[in-house]
């Protein structure tokens, strides 16, 4: 490998072994951004650490506010979906969230029907539940999207269980009752209808506490698409594990996480 000229203010090199050219950038989220690198790290960094809106980043570093748009939602892709083990006990709750087609022709009716309709939502019905889970062995919390609240969801996720049979504390959803028929599972549940929130060591407070931190995470954007609703949650894990570093070692893993 030898230097060979420059592209803009990166060093280009010439590997000996293809006769190809590439710089610092090449193969990684930042090539061919129109962009400066500056500028995107610093987008990056306020968008995890202050949750800035795409429209306020926009604002302060004055650049087009469709190829900002771009490079946050590829930069949220990029993010390694979570890894579920679970140690147990495992709390686990759902919410949900009312994303539609937003940012695509509308191929039908506005879904404002969709944003009135009482009950738990769907993925058709534009208001998706979202699963949290709180592994109270490791310490780990997830938040994943689902496209129905539903036994195969519930199972899908607590599968993912490192020992044989796994305590799990739930509310009354019916979705969560087959597991009480199951010899893997030790499930312990609140019946918030009965105006029961706490029973020992039974309840779904934190998973209830988390549901609240990703609502605000999504507000500033103002609706989300529900096609990329899973890339916008996704940077919410790696907020939380950079949310106490100082500000040189919480961008230097939201780099590593990227690159």
């Amino acid at each position: 490998m030898i230097k060979h000229g420059s592209y803009r203010e990166y060093q280009r090199y010439l590997c000996n072994d293809c006769d190809r050219t590439f710089n610092d950038k090449t193969g990684t989220i930042f090539a061919h951004a129109k962009i400066g690198l500056d500028k995107l790290l610093f987008a990056f960094y306020s968008l995890l650490r202050f949750n800035t809106s795409i429209r306020q980043l926009d604002a302060e570093i004055d650049v087009s506010y469709r190829s900002l748009r771009r490079r946050v939602e590829q930069f949220a892709r990029t993010l390694d979906a979570p890894d579920i083990s679970l140690v147990g006990p495992v709390e686990i709750d759902e919410f949900y969230v009312s994303a539609g087609k937003k940012g695509r022709e509308r191929d039908q009716e506005s879904r404002s029907h969709a944003l009135s309709k009482r009950g738990r939502g769907t993925y058709e019905w534009d208001k998706l539940p979202v699963v949290t889970l709180i592994d109270c062995g490791s310490g780990q919390r997830y938040v994943v999207p689902a496209k129905s609240a539903d036994e195969a969801t519930v199972r899908l996720l607590l599968d993912t269980r490192e020992k044989e049979s796994l305590t799990v504390y739930t509310d009354g959803f019916r979705a969560y009752d087959p597991l009480d028929d199951d010899e893997g599972f030790h499930r312990e549940s609140v019946i918030h209808g009965d105006g029961e929130y706490v029973d020992g060591d039974a309840h779904v407070n934190t998973c209830e506490s988390h549901a609240s931190l990703a609502r605000r995470w999504l507000s500033p954007h103002r609706g989300v698409s529900k096609d990329k609703l899973t890339a916008y949650l996704r940077p919410l894990q790696l907020r939380r594990r950079i949310l106490r570093k100082p500000g040189r070692e919480a961008l230097k893993q939201i780099v590593r996480e990227v690159l």
